[in-house]
C-alpha cells in the first residue's frame, strides 16, 4: 500500500500522518510507503516508510515525482486558507484550484484509479444560510476559497463518474484547535479562544457569545478522513457534508470552564466584528443523515470537543462520543 498526503506539514496533515504510521495499515493492507508533500516537512520522526518531498504543489514536476511509482490512496489536504486566499487571489487560484486540477489530471492517467480523499470545506455554502439546513443545500460560495473548493469538488465527482479516480470529498467545518500563529484563517478565533482559556489567559473574542459555528476537533476529523478512505462503495455522488457540532461561543466557553475552572468564563471579553460574525457566526443546525448512515461522526458534545481538540491525553478518553 502506497499512500500520499499533500499538506503533510500542516496542522491536520501532521496528525493524519501520525495516525497512519501508528496504525500501519489502510484499507486492510499494510502501508509500505507514505509519501509526504509540503513546502516544509521538518520535525517528522525517522521511519523507513516515509518519503519526504519538499516543494510547492503548484510544481507539476514535483507531483510527477511523488506519483511516479503509483499511489493507492491520496489525502489531498493542502490549501491556502480562506482569508489569505481572498487577499491574495492569484496565490489561492494557483494552489487551491490549478494545483488540485493538475493533481487530479495526473491521477487519472495512472494505470489504476487511486482512492482520493479531498478535504473540501463548508465555505462552499457561503453566507445567509437557512435557519435549518441539511446536506442537500445548494452551494453558493461567498469567498474565492469556497468557489475554488466547489470547482475541485465538481472535477472529483466527474472523474469518479468516469471511473478514472476513486474520489471521496469531505466538506470540513471549523477544525480546532489549530496552533496560535498567523495562518490566514478568518475563523482562527475558534482555536485561539480554546488555547487562551486553556492557558488561563484573557481573550477578546471578535464575535458575540451567541455566535454559532460548526465545530470539529482535529482528532475527530482524522477519524473521518480515514473512514472515507476505507469505504468500499462510496456511491455515485461521493461528496459528503460531515456531521458537525453546532455550538455557540458561549457553549464552548462553558465547556472550557468545566474542563479548566470556573474562572475561565471571566477571561473572555467580546468585541464583535459584524462582517466576521456574518461569515462565521451564524451557522444553523445541520442535519446529515446520509453521512451518518455511512459512518461519519462528530465529536459528540461540547465537552468531548474540548477534550479532543486540546489533545488532553490524560483526560477520560480519546474516543469520539457517538450520538444516535
Amino acid at each position: 500500500m502506497r499512500v500520499m498526503v499533500t499538506g503533510a506539514g500542516g496542522f491536520l496533515g501532521r496528525q493524519l500522518v501520525q495516525r497512519l504510521l501508528e496504525s500501519g495499515s489502510l484499507r486492510g493492507r499494510g502501508i509500505e510507503a507514505l509519501v509526504l508533500l509540503d513546502q516544509r516537512l521538518d520535525g517528522f520522526a525517522e521511519d523507513h516508510r516515509l518519503r519526504l518531498l519538499e516543494g510547492s504543489i503548484t510544481d507539476p514536476t514535483l507531483l510527477r515525482r511523488a506519483l511516479a511509482d503509483g499511489m493507492d490512496v491520496v489525502f489531498h489536504l493542502v490549501s491556502i486558507p480562506g482569508g489569505a486566499a481572498e487577499r491574495e487571489y492569484g496565490l489561492g487560484h494557483q494552489v487551491n484550484l490549478l494545483a488540485s486540477l493538475e493533481l487530479l489530471d495526473q491521477l487519472r492517467r495512472a494505470a489504476r484509479p487511486a482512492v482520493l480523499v479531498y478535504a473540501s470545506s463548508v465555505a462552499v455554502y457561503g453566507a445567509d444560510l437557512p435557519k435549518r439546513m441539511d446536506e442537500g443545500l445548494m452551494p453558493r460560495p461567498a469567498l474565492s476559497y469556497g468557489a475554488h473548493k466547489l470547482m475541485v469538488e465538481t472535477q472529483v465527482s466527474d472523474l469518479a463518474r468516469r471511473g478514472e479516480v476513486d474520489g471521496r470529498v469531505l466538506r470540513l467545518p471549523g477544525i480546532v484547535a489549530r496552533p496560535r500563529e498567523p495562518n490566514g484563517l478568518r475563523s482562527a478565533f475558534m482555536s485561539d479562544l480554546m488555547h487562551a482559556l486553556a492557558a488561563g489567559e484573557a481573550y477578546e473574542c471578535p464575535v458575540s457569545p451567541s455566535a454559532t459555528a460548526w465545530w470539529m476537533s482535529a482528532r475527530c476529523c482524522v477519524d473521518n478522513l480515514l473512514h472515507a478512505a476505507g469505504l468500499d462503495n462510496p456511491g455515485a455522488q461521493p461528496i459528503w457534508q460531515l456531521p458537525v457540532l453546532q455550538l455557540s461561543v458561549a457553549q464552548v466557553v462553558e465547556a472550557l470552564a468545566e474542563a479548566f475552572g470556573d474562572n475561565r468564563r471571566d477571561l473572555v471579553s467580546y468585541r464583535p466584528d459584524d462582517s466576521l460574525e456574518a461569515l462565521f457566526g451564524r451557522y444553523p443546525p445541520l442535519r446529515t443523515p446520509l453521512a451518518r448512515t455511512l459512518g461519519f461522526r462528530h465529536d459528540g458534545s461540547a465537552q468531548a470537543l474540548v477534550r479532543n481538540a486540546l489533545n488532553a491525553t490524560s483526560r477520560r478518553t480519546h474516543a469520539i462520543e457517538r450520538t444516535a
